[in-house]
């Protein structure tokens, strides 16, 4: 039997181990300079806190399985459903030409409702007022696909959503719920992204939860995760309550979240662990 001190030893060399890593895998990390007044000096993509081999399975259009649902999508653009006789295609035309940039813009006031709505909420009200079709359900395969191909025509352009004017003080409720404490665990979102990212947790590490990936393709869960759902499964994950997906308090948690990525590219369909 091997002394207690070498198994020490050996747990002290592998710590150490780690924490190079860890400090090899930060240093490595690029983002962007933060606009004054924003909460980080340097925004970074959760992009950056993943593994080589996840990002070039990212990077590749043809490897990436989140195309898949771009690819699904593209066809359902052209489909004509509903008691209209329309298509998304009816109304907007080319995607690649029409939604480029509505992506990034997200969440965004309706002067109809008078709330924001995001791009989930926008294209089921497309569905249901345009083209007279049932909206699809959230975490359907249909409405994530077309949330992830419409999306995705802002590919490489910076999130730029609006905080001023009418969404002031849904930002504001989103920040206030960002710093809210909730659960068993007592954790809020700023607990993990703002004070801890960077640092290795559940064998991976924590990143500064960034949105500009989503619709997220999830390794771990072998398909496309909305954003809304992975909202409610940090909430699962501190014992929490969730709110409900689409509702008015995940909204405004998205525009806040959203904000804090301003400037950064939209990667969706993005690959997380």
């Amino acid at each position: 039997m091997a002394p207690r001190n070498v198994g020490l030893a050996a747990a002290i060399v592998a710590a150490a181990s780690l924490a190079t890593v860890a400090l090899a895998e930060d240093a490595e990390r690029k983002g962007i300079p933060a606009p004054p007044g924003h909460v980080f000096k340097t925004i970074i993509s959760g992009y950056q806190f993943r593994s080589k081999e996840t990002r070039a399975l990212q990077d590749d259009d043809l490897e990436n399985p989140g195309f898949l649902a771009v690819e699904r999508a593209a066809d359902a653009w052209k489909k004509v459903e509903g008691n209209e006789g329309k298509s998304c295609m009816s109304c907007h035309g080319e995607a690649e030409t029409s939604m480029k940039g509505v992506g990034a813009a997200m969440p965004k006031w309706d002067h109809k409702l008078k709330k924001p709505v995001n791009l989930e909420q926008r294209i089921n009200l497309c569905r249901s007022e345009h083209m007279k079709a049932e909206p699809w359900k959230f975490k359907s395969q249909e409405l994530t696909d077309m949330t992830t191909f419409v999306r995705y025509q802002s590919h490489g352009m910076k999130v730029a959503v609006k905080t001023d004017g009418p969404m002031s003080p849904w930002f504001e409720r989103g920040k206030q719920i960002y710093y809210t404490r909730y659960g068993q665990l007592d954790l809020a979102c700023e607990s993990c992204h703002e004070r801890n990212n960077g640092k290795f947790m559940r064998a991976d590490f924590l990143s500064q939860g960034q949105t500009n990936g989503f619709p997220t393709y999830r390794l771990r869960d072998q398909r496309l995760i909305p954003l809304h759902e992975r909202f409610e499964g940090c909430m699962f994950d501190v014992r929490a309550e969730p709110f409900k997906p689409l509702s008015d308090e995940f909204l405004a948690l998205e525009l806040y979240v959203a904000w804090r990525g301003i400037g950064l590219p939209v990667e969706t369909p993005s690959v997380r662990n």
